[in-house]
C-alpha cells in the first residue's frame, strides 16, 4: 500500500483504528446498514458500536408478480449498544474528519 504518513494510514486496519470513538457507517449482508460510534474491533472485523441506527431495506413482492415490480420499504430502528459479527460486514466507512 502507498505510504500516507501525514494521515497515519499505512495498512487497512489503520483506518479502522483511527475511527475508534467516532461515528462510522457499516454495510452488512442482507441489505442492512448501520451508523454508530465505534468502540472496539478485531481482526475478524467483529465490531462494538453504540448509539446505532440500523436501516433495513425490505422488498415486498406479491405472489405472481415479477421480482423487479416489488416495492421497497425502509425500516429503521435505534439500538443503544450492538455487537456486530464480522462475517456479515461488507464495508466500514469512517465518518468525515471535517
Amino acid at each position: 500500500m502507498a505510504d500516507a504518513p501525514s494521515s497515519g494510514v499505512q495498512e487497512p486496519f489503520d483506518l479502522i483504528r483511527l475511527s475508534l470513538s467516532e461515528r462510522v457507517f457499516v454495510k452488512l449482508r442482507g441489505d442492512r446498514e448501520l451508523s454508530g460510534v465505534l468502540h472496539a474491533y478485531d481482526g475478524h472485523m467483529n465490531l462494538i458500536l453504540s448509539d446505532v441506527e440500523e436501516t433495513i431495506m425490505v422488498v415486498d413482492v406479491p405472489e405472481g408478480v415479477p421480482e423487479t415490480d416489488g416495492t421497497v420499504r425502509v425500516a429503521k430502528r435505534s439500538i443503544e449498544m450492538l455487537f456486530v459479527r464480522g462475517d456479515g460486514v461488507i464495508l466500514v466507512s469512517p465518518g468525515s474528519r471535517g
